[in-house]
């Protein structure tokens, strides 16, 4: 079955904003994600879930059929840490829950 992935649109001028390596790992961490349907947030909540690779996390609420990708980060060691915040940080802290397999 495919699902459909949206991105918050400051996720997008996150994404644009990466290194090319930075923005394969975050696409790689979205992925993954995406083939987990059964760790998804339930569809009509105020829930999100957050999803690590190895230098880069994600932040996604699900509904019918998809994924929302509401912010996202990317740390190089190089260079300071990107991210996409759709949501105030403080707002996102409220109603994220860890998924049981916390890395990908």
């Amino acid at each position: 079955m495919p699902y459909k992935v949206d991105l918050a649109v400051r996720v997008e001028d996150a994404l644009d904003e990466l290194a090319p390596k930075g923005r394969k790992e975050v696409m790689e961490t979205i992925a993954a994600a995406l083939v987990r349907p059964g760790e998804w947030p339930q569809p009509g909540g105020w829930h999100a879930a957050l999803v690590f690779g190895p230098r880069s996390w994600l932040c996604f609420t699900g509904y019918l059929g998809g994924i929302e990708v509401i912010d996202i980060g990317w740390a190089d060691r190089h260079r300071q840490a990107a991210c996409g915040s759709a949501l105030p940080v403080g707002l996102l802290a409220g109603f994220i829950r860890l998924l049981p397999a916390g890395r990908v």
